[in-house]
């Protein structure tokens, strides 16, 4: 079954590579496509789609990240997703 998430992870998660982290576990994992990227809050916000236990792997890699990082919280975004999103490539998960 395919999945689609939005979720922001909060923390000491910018300036430690944590985009070029997710992208790297995000090809591991395999089957992932999507994109993350930094918010102006800190914040490290990632959207991805693919079969659901990939999704729930990448998940949980992202409640520890990298060696560096200290994830505080991993949120999902519920809701109707704004229009100004990017798009889901798919077979790319890259850093925005």
């Amino acid at each position: 079954m395919i999945k689609e998430v939005y979720i922001k992870i909060k923390g000491r998660v910018q300036g430690i590579g944590f985009r070029y982290w997710a992208v790297k576990t995000a090809q591991a994992i395999g089957g992932i496509s999507g994109w993350v990227h930094n918010e102006a809050d800190g914040s490290v916000e990632i959207r991805m789609r693919g079969e659901e236990e990939l999704i729930d792997k990448m998940i949980v890699a992202c409640h520890k990240g990298p060696m560096l990082a200290r994830v505080d919280k991993v949120e999902f975004v519920v809701g109707r997703w704004s229009g100004f999103l990017p798009p889901i490539e798919d077979g790319v998960f890259k850093r925005g």
